[in-house]
């Protein structure tokens, strides 16, 4: 088949001017990983079949492929034809071509969330505490609360002594019954930077009463100073906000720019079928399978703002967002409004009648494929820990090189 081409300019203009594009980097994951545009999505070219779908629900939205020279481009073309995506074109001259224009190539994964997480500590200047910090307020039996913001699996694979699970959306819900005196200083971790920064700036953006600090550099800082990390952990942090907390959820959402939307108005934005809309369920997977309202994917809300570019490979897309409780959905939004979406929280919706199913899980990438994250796992070389937090300490001046990020900070 005969593709047409797309410069690196082009996509450039695209991202620039919010039109919706998905740009589509068709290697394994682990080649990925070692560079790529900021918002570039990848699908490596066998699981086009498995997760093109799910990811691009629009059949007509502009899609741009690449490779690096290694031939999938033909093959994953001729995939996304065969599900019937007709407005796919090619990078002309792939990644090459992108770096021989001067445009900046980012490592990693989730790359564009990870930046945006780095920005949002220097703007606000988020506080933390060193691993030593919390090792001896941990010694010392200090009035603290320390809060795991990752997956739950991730929490029982390695966690902090003492922490408590309470996934990243969840901490403005739970933290009043996780640290109710308001004397008590609430710790946040995860396993790196980036959701232990946004935790705790949730918390303060909230206007929680307690002191917030998040632990500098996650479990790999822990690592790294020589402290010990527990394993199987399965303390979940309950239900419970503090006071005035959900309205100042929604506060928060709104001055981030965030609008509420009705059932109506939501009818009216699936209608509009020349925009992907992508719709995201942000609550626990246990209330989502009990029961969800019909065409919301789950994707709770912590793991959304970490892997955005998962979720939501078209970048100009709507989103809108539903949880039954609403704090969940305000601070999740607040986050995509000021990573540059344009994000909508469903109001209300529950009082009809409701799917009951499992979330939607896509299959795992072969191991050997993917790309080892060194902040997960208990066997990872130091070195690697170290490199990947220098990594992320040059993010916010990265972003400012490349310059097509549109991110703000309230």
């Amino acid at each position: 088949m005969t593709l047409s081409t797309v410069s690196p300019a082009d996509i450039r203009r695209a991202l620039l001017l919010r039109e919706e594009i998905a740009l589509l980097d068709l290697r394994h994951e682990a080649a990925f990983a070692t560079g790529h545009p900021l918002f570039a999505a990848n699908m490596a070219v066998d699981r086009i079949a498995i997760e093109a779908a799910v990811r691009l629900p629009r059949k007509d939205v502009p899609v741009a492929i690449y490779d690096d020279s290694e031939g999938l481009v033909a093959s994953g073309a001729e995939s996304l034809a065969a599900l019937g995506y007709g407005n796919v074109r090619a990078l002309d001259g792939g990644l090459k071509s992108w770096r021989a224009a001067g445009y900046e190539v980012f490592e990693d994964v989730n790359s564009y969330s990870k930046a945006f997480g780095e920005l949002v500590e220097a703007r606000r200047h988020t506080p933390s505490f060193s691993a030593d910090e919390v090792a001896k307020l941990i010694a010392d039996k200090a009035n603290i609360a320390i809060l795991d913001v990752r997956r739950f699996d991730e929490y029982a694979t390695m966690n902090i002594p003492g922490s408590v699970s309470v996934p990243g959306a969840e901490l403005v819900l739970r933290a009043g019954q996780a640290a109710p005196d308001p004397d008590t200083t609430i710790i946040v971790n995860c396993a790196g930077r980036t959701r232990s920064i946004i935790g705790t700036q949730s918390l303060i953006n909230a206007g929680v009463p307690n002191k917030v600090r998040a632990l500098r550099n996650g479990t790999i800082g822990w690592t790294l100073a020589r402290h010990t990390l527990n394993h199987g952990a399965d303390r979940r942090g309950a239900i419970g906000s503090f006071e005035g907390g959900p309205a100042n959820a929604r506060e928060v959402a709104y001055r981030a720019g965030v609008r509420h939307v009705s059932e109506n108005e939501l009818a009216a934005l699936v209608a509009e079928t020349g925009r992907t809309l992508y719709r995201f369920d942000v609550r626990d997977a246990e209330e989502y399978a009990a029961g969800h309202l019909p065409g919301f994917r789950h994707y709770p809300g912590g793991q959304l703002v970490q892997e955005t570019d998962i979720a939501a490979p078209v970048r100009g897309a709507r989103i809108v967002l539903t949880d039954d409780r609403g704090v969940r959905a305000d601070m999740t939004a607040s986050w995509l409004a000021q990573m540059g979406w344009e994000v909508y929280v469903l109001e209300g919706g529950y009082g009809g009648t409701l799917e009951a199913s499992p979330p939607l899980v896509l299959p795992k990438p072969d191991p050997a494929h993917r790309y080892r994250r060194p902040y997960e796992g208990t066997d990872v070389a130091e070195k690697a820990m170290q490199a990947y937090l220098d990594w992320e300490y040059g993010l916010v001046e990265q972003l400012r090189r490349d310059g097509t990020h549109g991110f703000y900070v309230i």
